[in-house]
């Protein structure tokens, strides 16, 4: 069983909704490949090792979170993404790129996968001035946790350890996060008096809010924090269309 990949495409969009967001990368069908889809790979980033693996598979198409073309990037077609382009071509692979709508879809998106996974309650969207609705999420551990409880629980969960600073010994009963490269939100957060604060990557003014704010501070990887969209993804294809799904988890300790 296969599908149109203009098909899968409207699918995609329907269900992510790319157009009520504004983005830093086209998000959809990146680069065109062949007509019918029968297999499809989804993984965090459209990397050389990724197309490689997609290639053995023989699969006709790609799913990511970080596709090509970023605003900012040159435009010129050289290097090293020429070799990820010309893969792309040579095999006929649809590559398909999702970034912040993978991140705020309310069910399968990288932080509601993330929140479920480290089972958060009363889970919602925390309203901030900038980004999208959905970008920092919010909820409760129920019970509460210590702050060594919460990052030996991300450690468990996501198989690497957390830089942690941690700031009190309070119990951590509110929590927020963002999955990825979200530490500039943290005085955004601290301000509405949240316990602590989950993000992908840390800066070097990260820790001087977090110890200023008295918030803790969590960088569990953005790799690590961003797996889960794209594999819940795999399985909603499997699940709803005829294509063949298969998340692939290609290690970055980033």
């Amino acid at each position: 069983m296969s599908m149109n990949n203009f098909r899968l495409l409207a699918y995609l969009d329907d269900l992510l909704l790319p157009q009520q967001v504004n983005d830093f990368c086209p998000n959809g069908l990146q680069i065109e490949g062949k007509g019918n889809i029968a297999k499809i790979v989804c993984a965090v980033t459209a990397s050389q090792a990724l197309i490689d693996h997609a290639i053995e598979l023989k699969a006709d198409a790609i799913f990511v979170h970080h596709g090509f073309f970023w605003k900012g990037e040159t435009a010129n077609i050289c290097g090293m993404k020429k070799n990820r382009i010309a893969a792309l071509l040579k095999h006929d692979i649809n590559l398909f790129a999702y970034h912040l709508p993978l991140d705020i879809h309310p069910t399968l998106g990288n932080n509601a996968q993330l929140g479920k996974l480290l089972g958060v309650s009363q889970v919602e969207p925390l309203m901030v001035n900038s980004g999208p609705q959905g970008i920092i999420m919010q909820g409760k551990f129920e019970p509460e946790l210590t702050s060594t409880a919460l990052a030996d629980k991300i450690y468990t969960l996501l198989g690497r350890i957390p830089l942690h600073e941690n700031v009190n010994s309070k119990p951590i009963h509110t929590v927020a996060w963002c999955t990825g490269g979200g530490q500039g939100y943290i005085e955004a957060v601290a301000q509405q008096g949240i316990d602590a604060f989950i993000t992908g990557e840390v800066s070097e003014q990260t820790i001087h809010i977090a110890r200023e704010m008295g918030i803790h501070f969590y960088a569990a990887g953005h790799h690590a924090t961003e797996r889960y969209g794209a594999k819940a993804i795999a399985e909603h294809l499997s699940t709803h269309t005829s294509i063949d799904a298969e998340f692939i988890d290609i290690p970055n300790p980033a």
